[in-house]
């Protein structure tokens, strides 16, 4: 299909002729500057040409860990729009397995169950995660598989897995999550995440740091009061208030939380 025959159109459509020739010359092995080009065939009214060449650009890209976001994005919404939904999943499959992220698997869940297909990629995608899980050779900018296996699983809402899968490899943000969520139906497990995360804490000064203080108590208390030991609790409580009596600031807040 050519360009508009009118002269201004044909003066604007010889403009980004120039610019694809300019962007062609010097293609970026991540599939960025196919993704330029196809936004201003796309814009000319190419459409046809302009889909080519964002599959181009995801054939050259391959399974580079830094395929650009926004090619596979543009790529998987004109998928959608045209119907080719299958399409999209395989994008999604490909772009997950090369770039593992939280974000990577929501986009591949959403791509699947639109084509009904969830458990079987749900299955795959977790089998993947959980072989990388203990290597330590993982891809530079992808976070570690094993962080990323406890998110996915949190996000899941499988929080007993998450757990497991978080031995010795979730950071601190995970494991008071984790805590949080399982204080409930396994409240031992939580209250060594609570008494651990206090430790470091308590050397910390500042608002922010004794409110963090306040609120692992409280958690602390909730545990005691789920394991039916409220009185330890109570004496623990004594030791850490003597223990940070020369901090009054915090021993103000302590007290607005009735600690």
């Amino acid at each position: 299909m050519g360009l508009s025959t009118n002269p201004r159109h044909t003066e604007q459509g010889e403009g980004k002729q120039f610019l694809i020739a300019a962007y062609s010359a010097d293609l970026a092995p991540n599939g960025a500057t196919h993704l330029r080009i196809a936004q201003e065939l796309d814009e000319a009214g190419r459409t046809a040409d302009a889909l080519e060449w964002a599959e181009r650009g995801l054939r050259t890209a391959g399974n580079r860990y830094d395929l650009d976001r926004q090619l596979v994005e543009w790529v998987c919404a004109r998928y959608v729009r045209v119907g080719r939904l299958d399409d999209a999943l395989a994008v999604r499959r490909d772009c997950f397995r090369s770039q593992s992220s939280l974000t990577s698997y929501r986009s591949l869940r959403s791509a699947a169950r639109a084509c009904g297909r969830w458990e079987e990629e749900r299955t795959a995608a977790l089998n993947l995660l959980r072989a990388s899980a203990g290597s330590s050779d993982f891809v530079a900018g992808v976070g570690h598989p094993a962080r990323l296996l406890v998110d996915v699983l949190l996000d899941e809402g499988d929080v007993d897995a998450a757990w497991q899968a978080a031995s010795g490899h979730a950071d601190d943000r995970q494991l008071l999550t984790l805590a949080d969520r399982l204080r409930d139906h396994r409240p031992t497990d939580a209250l060594g995440v609570y008494l651990r995360l206090l430790q470091p804490l308590k050397q910390a000064t500042g608002d922010e740091a004794y409110h963090e203080v306040a609120r692992l108590l409280r958690s602390i208390r909730a545990c005691h009061e789920r394991l039916g030991t409220p009185e330890e609790f109570t004496r623990y409580l004594a030791a850490q208030r003597t223990e940070l009596k020369r901090r009054p600031k915090l021993m103000k807040i302590l007290d607005s939380n009735g600690l």
